[in-house]
This record gives C-alpha cells, structure tokens and sequence, in this order.
C-alpha cells in the first residue's frame, strides 16, 4: 500500500476529515484559536436515546432487587476467557468501581464515576486501569438484560458494592441515579505531560512538597488516579508516599482517617497481578486493532489462569484470605517487618520477613502452592506515617469502628460526584444527611409571589444589584459534581459572603433589605435572591422595549451553617467571572478560556454564553461597577447594544500595553469604549462571531430579550434537581 492508494485501485474516495489522524483540527494551525468544543460535548446528537427517554423515570422503574441479585450471583460465575481470582470476582470489581469513583478531584468536581467516564479515552486506556475493560465485558450481560434504565455508571459503582456484599461486608448503601455520557469529555484537564506515567516533576514546582502538585491535579502521575503503588516516580519510600497519599486524597475532599480507612478498607479483598513478565502485554483499548474490539493489554501467556493475569506488575495479596472481608489486612501489615523486593514482573514491592508459608494466600488460580503476601509503597505509608499509623491502631483495636468508618467512605468515594440526595433512587438510599452532600431544607411555596415581587420592586435597590446578587448565588453551580447554585443561599454564610467575587459590600447591603423581606413573606431568602434577579430583569426588559414574564418556581430552602462544610466550599470560589468582566489575579490562562471553564460547568452552550454576556454588559452588573465591555448608551436597560456596536464597522478596537483594549470612533479617532479579552472575543473567534451577527440583527431584537430570559431561567435553575421529573 503507499500512502492512501490500494494495488489497483484509484485515489482514496472518502473525505479524510472523518479521520482525526488524517488531518489537523483548527486549534493544531491556529493553537492560539479559542476551543469551543467543551460547550458542545454531550449534546442530542452524540445521544442514542430517544428524545422523550428520561433517565430519571427509567430508573425508577428498575427492579433493583433483580440487578443486585444478578450482579451479586454474577461474582462466583468464573468464565474460562477472563478467570476469577479464588473463583471470585470481587477484587476486580471493586478496582472498577473505585478507579471509575478515583478520578473525582474536588477543585474543579470533574472525573468521578457520575457519568460513567471509564468507558471512554483517555480512562479506559490509563496504565492505572489496565484490565478494567474486562470487568466491564464481565458485566455486560447484567446490562444487557436490564437495558436504559441500568446505566453503565450506576451498575459499576453497583459491582463494587455487590463485591463488598458477598464477601462479607455490609455498605453503607447504594443510590442508583447516575447517567451515561456517549464520548470522551474533553472538558477535563488531566495533565500536559505526554507520555504515561511521566516523572512527577513535571505536576510539581517542588516534589517534596506534595501541596505543590498543580491544580486541579489530583494524581502524582498522567495515568493514575493516585499515588504510583511502587512510590513516587517508581522510588520506594513510604514516609514520601504518605505525603502524596495525603495530598491526593484530600483534593478529593478525604480527610486522614477516610484515606487510611480506604487504603485499608480496599486492600482487605483481591489482589494485585504481575506474576510474570509483562514482555508480551498488549497495547491499552484505544491503541488496539479492530480485532480486539476494544479490549486492551492481551496477555497471550496467561494460559487460562487466574495466577498469571496482568495488570500493575505488582504481585500478590495483602491478606490471607482476599476473597473474605476481615482484618488480615492489619495482621499481615503490623504482624510482619517488611522488605523491598521485586515481582517476577519487575516491579517493586514490599513482602513480609519470615512468613511461614501457611500464613501466606493460596494461588489465585487453584493451583497447589501459595501465592505472594505483600505491601505497596502506599500501604506501608500507613505504618510509616505517624498519623496514619495512629488512626490504623485505633481501626485495629476496634473492627465495628474501622468498618463504620470504612463503609462510610466508600459510600462518600462511589457517590460523591452526585450531588444532594435528591439525585438519589433506590432502596437503598441512606436516610441521613451526610454533610458532603451539601443537605438543603425544603423551602416554603405557599406565600404571595406577585406581593413579594411588589415588595421587592419598591426596595430602594437598584435592578443591577438584584440582578447581580442572584447571579453570583447561582453562578456557583458545578454540573461536573453538581455543587454550588443559588438553592440554599449559602452566599450569605461563609465562606462565599466574603468572596472578592461576591463584592461583600454591595452583598450585604441587598441581603439586609432582602431577608427582611423574606421573613415578612414567610418566604426562603434563596427564593427572594433568585425573585429579586427576576424582578431588576424585568425591569430592565421593560426598559429596552420588550414585555417578556421571567419564570419562577419556588420551593428553595435556606442552609445553614451546620449544614454548611465551609472548608469544602472554599474551592468553589470564582477566581474569574468572565460574565461581570472581572478577575482575581493575574493567570497564565486567559480571561475567555476561564469564562469557557465557568460556562461549561454551568451547563451552558456556546450560545447561552453569548446571550448571557451580551445582556449582563448592558445591564451593567460588572464587578464593582467597571465600564469595560459596557458597549452602550442606555446602561441598565436589556438590548442588543453590546452586539451592535461590536459588529458596527463604523468603529475599530485597539490594543493596549495594560492588556485592555479601546473602541474608537473610526472616522474621528474618538474613544467610544473600552473591553476585555472576553469582551472582544466575541468578535474575533469566528464562531462566537456567528452567534453575536444573529443577535446585531435589526430583526433579533425580541428574539435577544427571549433568549436571555431562557439562558438566565437555565442558571437560575441549575440546582432545582427537584423539579426534574
């Protein structure tokens, strides 16, 4: 074959865009282009389902007793082409589920298990996931039989809990409610390295000191979702590991004793694969021909096996019995000293001195013999640490405790990403409020809406504060993990009442005319943000010559501060709203590339975007009052200003040394204007340019104010899971 031609056959007839290897996309000739393409994942045309299928429905529906008898049933069912450890398949199921759980980080509340991820590049083809995909082959048949209401996402997580179950361990419980995403998410930053397992440095300003991994990071290497099991960059250390370990889980939101009860908790059942040399190891699934179909890592000497699989390369159990839950993970780690060693695949690890071989686990295929008993760099992080170590003992002295606490956490690792126990189904579903899941009271519905607008209306404050503070209450919201948004008005508890972002004066002069009003009203003061924003819109559109109803629902509670974890709030704080033309700092990341992120995990399109921006900048809710982007003459009223006079070639931008940019008059020189970077990117990213001639159109007018109302109404209800049939 040369090139793209076949013996006898003429040039290629297909258009080779259709092949991402085959041609550059855009931001490859232009890599300074602005990159929509997060707004644009997941939408109707990637989704299979029909468009009238409800997910939310569909589970309801489920027999959830059936799939967990199946999925339990389907644990001792070895099959010849992937055996099961001891007859078992609880140790891989739990790996599947964790590693699908693992890849939360908190910064940012992307990666988890909620969209069932692991099914698609680049996680299913992580070194740390090696052999996952058969996991997920063992479950299709469960899948199969129970169809669109079992998603992939829900029935992992559910393996991982099945596991636990028949092995002797009772969870916390199990909320089945997760929805399947059907591509890649291109919206996550795992890293800029490009190889696997890169050396750490490249993620740290100072290696030693584990706070410095770069943000949001929250693994030590590309292709993990933790810490490497031989130490980090391959280097045995336990007391170095402990701080990484420590690190890593905390961006997940893990305190010490969740970490230790998880690496204890985890490594109580299964075992780790590397009997043998991984030489001959296939490529991941992505690289793999059409013949794998999808599977990755071959493993052509496995002979059938069980004791010869592959996965890390680290080999052996970390307790007698991995197919029991039990303590033998405390009895082997502080029964035994333990030595560095190598698996026969190479690998580092730690085995035990002098263990008799009857204290040792038996082969995992039924062979005669014992297998290998031994530690990560991770688990001996747990002796070594100090802190860890204290928290082991008190685990040790106290079993009940230690699985408490274990089922906790494991709950809090599969369901995190969720969000409030709204999301939630099943009979299963825990009836305690746990505090990571942001608890809200149900809001009161029955007052005299119309009154309380009337109330609001003759405040004495101005429709650009109303409309502001409800956006910052709302802006918060993440789809990534479902945190933040305006339900719960936790903008008026700390930390968020004293976010720069928040402009902490202006806000607590509106709440303390606002929540009066509430009181009297009989009314949520979550409600009245939410009110208040819709009354100063309505103002506004009236005022631009529109008569548009802005919808509202009520039924918002008020949080606490007891409900309230503030620590875990802390990194739900805009560092830039790119909507009110503001930013913290000075980034390295521009000031349109972070509206994108803020945009994304809003929920928003690329056209909800424009809408919103155009008609915040003339409604004049910029941060503390600034002028830029404010591209009109009539300031608090709701037009196409912003987009007229972007497009209007009567004018001409230009740059200047502070990094803002000036309109002037083209004709006569004279400064009309000033703008941001994410003002003008409106004008010169060419899709983004489509949107905004739509909205400069002499005829759009009325379509704007509609449009605006309906992207506002979408960030108002963002987080009103329960109004979502």
């Amino acid at each position: 074959m040369d090139g793209n031609r076949m013996p006898g056959l003429g040039g290629c007839p297909v258009n080779h865009g259709g092949n991402t290897s085959m041609e550059k996309p855009v931001t490859k000739w232009w890599p300074n282009a602005l990159n929509l393409d997060i707004l644009h994942q997941h939408g109707a045309r990637t989704n299979p389902m029909d468009p009238d299928y409800n997910h939310r429905d569909a589970v309801k529906g489920l027999d959830h007793a059936a799939v967990k008898a199946d999925v339990k049933a389907l644990m001792t069912e070895s099959q010849d082409w992937w055996p099961a450890d001891w007859g078992h398949y609880g140790g891989l199921m739990i790996r599947l589920a964790w590693h699908s759980a693992g890849s939360y980080r908190m910064q940012d509340g992307r990666g988890g298990a909620g969209s069932g991820n692991i099914r698609f590049a680049p996680l299913n083809s992580w070194p740390d996931n090696a052999s996952l995909d058969k996991a997920r082959r063992l479950l299709w048949p469960v899948k199969k039989k129970y169809g669109n209401a079992l998603s992939w996402a829900d029935l992992i997580i559910l393996a991982g809990n099945m596991a636990y179950e028949s092995m002797g361990f009772k969870t916390f419980g199990f909320g089945f409610g997760r929805e399947d995403i059907w591509g890649p998410e291109t919206d996550v930053y795992w890293g800029s390295e490009g190889e696997w397992l890169a050396k750490s440095e490249n993620r740290y300003s100072d290696i030693d000191e584990a706070s410095t991994l770069e943000n949001p990071l929250a693994a030590v290497h590309m292709g993990l979702i933790y810490v490497n099991p031989e130490g980090i960059n391959g280097q045995p250390n336990p007391a170095h590991t402990a701080l990484h370990v420590r690190e890593t889980f905390a961006r997940m939101a893990m305190n010490d004793e969740e970490t230790a009860a998880l690496t204890c908790g985890g490594h109580t059942v299964g075992k780790a694969h590397g009997g043998l040399a991984g030489d001959n190891i296939g490529v991941e699934p992505e690289a793999g021909g059409l013949e794998n179909q999808g599977f990755g890592w071959t493993n052509p000497d496995q002979g059938g096996t069980a004791t010869k699989a592959f996965t890390s390369g680290i080999e052996g159990a970390w307790t007698k019995n991995p197919i029991q839950f039990d303590m033998g993970y405390f009895d082997y780690l502080f029964g035994y000293e333990w030595e560095l060693k190598k698996s026969p695949a190479g690998a580092w690890q730690w085995e035990p001195v002098d263990m008799p071989d009857s204290e040792k686990p038996t082969l995992a295929g039924g062979e005669e013999g014992h297998g290998r008993a031994m530690m990560t760099d991770a688990d001996m992080a747990m002796k070594v640490d100090p802190i860890y170590n204290e928290i082991c003992q008190r685990f040790r002295a106290d079993p009940e405790y230690f699985k408490d606490t274990f089922a906790r956490a494991w709950f809090k690792l599969t369901h995190r990403d969720m969000g409030p126990r709204a999301n939630y189904y099943g009979p299963d579903v825990p009836s305690e409020d746990l505090i990571w899941q942001d608890p809200i009271p149900a809001g009161p519905t029955g007052y005299d809406v119309a009154a309380l607008k009337d109330k609001i209306a003759s405040s004495g404050l101005t429709s650009a504060e109303l409309i502001a503070t409800a956006w910052d209450s709302a802006r918060t919201f993440r789809g990534s993990d479902k945190r933040g948004g305006a339900n719960g008005a936790r903008i008026r508890l700390a930390p968020q009442k004293d976010w720069a972002g928040n402009e902490p004066d202006r806000l607590a002069k509106v709440l303390g005319i606002l929540e009066p009003i509430a009181a009297e009203a009989g009314a949520s003061v979550a409600d009245v943000i939410v009110l208040a924003g819709n009354v100063g819109l309505e103002q506004a559109i009236k005022a631009g010559g529109h008569a548009v109803d802005v919808p509202f629902t009520p039924g918002r509670g008020d949080a606490t501060d007891d409900q309230t974890d503030a620590d875990s709030f802390e990194v739900l704080e805009p560092v830039a709203d790119g909507f009110r033309n503001w930013q913290k700092d000075d980034y390295a990341v521009s000031a349109e590339e972070m509206m994108l992120d803020r945009a994304q995990l809003m929920g928003l399109t690329a056209a909800d975007m424009t809408v919103l921006l155009g008609g915040l900048r003339v409604l004049g809710t910029n941060h503390a009052g600034n002028k830029y982007g404010v591209f009109t003459d009539r300031e608090g009223a709701l037009t196409t200003d912003f987009f007229v006079n972007l497009t209007d070639m009567a004018n001409s931008w230009h740059a200047l040394d502070d990094g803002t940019y000036e309109l002037r008059d083209r004709a006569t020189g004279e400064i009309k204007w000033t703008a941001t970077s994410a003002d003008l990117v409106f004008g010169s990213n060419s899709v983004l340019r489509s949107y905004a001639e739509v909205y400069a159109q002499d005829d759009n007018a009325a379509k704007f104010a509609k449009d605006f109302v309906a992207a506002w109404t979408k960030v108002m209800n963002a987080d009103r899971f329960d109004l979502v049939a």
